[in-house]
């Protein structure tokens, strides 16, 4: 069986390699100048077949990685591909969120010189174990991350960390199209449903929650959006979006998608206030965007219809139906396909000249904690994206 999955695996990062011609340059270029010739890349990052080639790419520039996966999205075939060259990579698909923890903490344990985090799980485990002495810098892939930099972690992070979820070239191709393009077809092959006519409430406005709306509607969803900024309130107003509070829009909804970043944004009174046989599904970076451990408390019963569908009845009679137990359900659940290879060979040459640049960093080039990625690599890309695409 272990052969097999290897075989499998290695099929399918040579169809995705295939692919991104993007990455494919990159790593040509770092080929020849080595820029991270002897350094360390502690990885905490989803291990799927696009995440293998961009290992590829940083490996063919000198780097030794030592990696995990982040919790529920692991691919197992994926991580016999990469053991079979010899990277030191962690977890497995079934881990439990203590396991995943553990995981993070022996990458940091690896005194890498650099972190590819996604969600800040290595820069918290680093401050928490006070193991700071090696890491001159990062990048940080996701909104989440992002959040806990400049909120939990500001002004505790004693080295620079470029958000790759401030580029706008992130922003649009990689949240915004990728992941609406992959909740649309997350939903519809994992419950079988169809989109046309269903009521979708999408639970955040910011950009993967923008995408994730005008796909559903594009595919003939009805689509409201529940947002506490007035600005993005706004925006979604103008767009023709119903919009409302979550508990305003509960009752109306049959599926809800959060997109925000948040803990426990859908919670018990929005459980109480759903029709029955509403889907919930989360396509934020953290299983905690639905309330699971009340929604559990608050059945009267629960059993799995799949391996990632669970059926909730309530004690006002309705059932309610969970999607890959609030993981994010574009990577985590059946078959996951996640981000178009396009979308993440564009986020990935973005990681990549990223984590070159603080790799080649002097004191002083960027400053501490949070950056935003420099302008000349946003131009860079997008002049690149513009010549494959013309």
């Amino acid at each position: 069986m272990s052969g097999d999955l290897l075989e499998r695996g290695r099929r399918r990062v040579e169809w995705i390699r295939s692919q991104m011609h993007l990455l494919a340059r990159v790593r040509k270029d770092f080929e020849a100048s080595q820029p991270f010739k002897g350094l360390t890349i502690g990885m905490g990052l989803h291990t799927e077949p696009k995440t293998v080639v961009l290992i590829e790419t940083l490996r063919a520039g000198g780097a030794r990685i030592v990696g995990t996966g982040n919790h529920g999205s692991t691919q197992d075939d994926m991580v016999a591909v990469l053991r079979a060259t010899g990277m030191e990579i962690y977890g497995n698909r079934t881990d439990t969120w203590e396991q995943h923890l553990a995981d993070v903490a022996r990458v940091v344990d690896s005194k890498p010189d650099i972190l590819l985090d996604n969600g800040a799980d290595l820069v918290a485990t680093a401050l928490a174990k006070g193991t700071l002495g090696s890491i001159r810098g990062g990048t940080e892939e996701t909104t989440s991350g992002d959040d806990r930099l400049r909120s939990e972690l500001a002004g505790k992070v004693p080295f620079p960390v470029i958000v790759i979820n401030d580029s706008p070239i992130k922003q649009i191709v990689e949240n915004q199209h990728a992941v609406g393009e992959g909740v649309v077809e997350s939903f519809m092959r994992m419950t079988n449903l169809q989109v046309n006519g269903r009521r979708f409430v999408v639970v955040g406005y910011g950009w993967c929650g923008r995408g994730t709306a005008h796909y559903l509607r594009s595919f003939g969803g009805q689509v409201a959006v529940a947002e506490i900024d007035p600005i993005k309130q706004m925006e979604a107003v103008m767009a023709g979006f119903k919009v409302g509070t979550l508990k305003e829009l509960a009752p109306w909804g049959q599926a809800f998608v959060t997109v925000t970043a948040r803990e426990k944004v859908i919670s018990t009174e929005a459980f109480n206030l759903m029709p029955n046989g509403a889907v919930l599904a989360n396509s934020g970076h953290f299983p905690t965007e639905i309330d699971v451990p009340a929604l559990r408390q608050l059945a009267k019963s629960t059993y799995l219809i799949d391996d990632d569908i669970e059926r909730f009845d309530l004690p006002n009679g309705n059932a309610l139906f969970l999607i890959a137990n609030g993981r994010m359900f574009n990577l985590a659940g059946r078959e996951p396909k996640g981000n178009s290879i396009e979308a993440m060979d564009v986020g990935f040459l973005l990681q990549s000249l990223c984590l070159e640049r603080v790799a080649q960093a002097k004191k002083g080039d960027l400053a501490l904690g949070a950056n935003a990625v420099p302008k000349d690599i946003n131009r860079e890309i997008a002049s690149r994206i513009v010549t494959l695409l013309s």
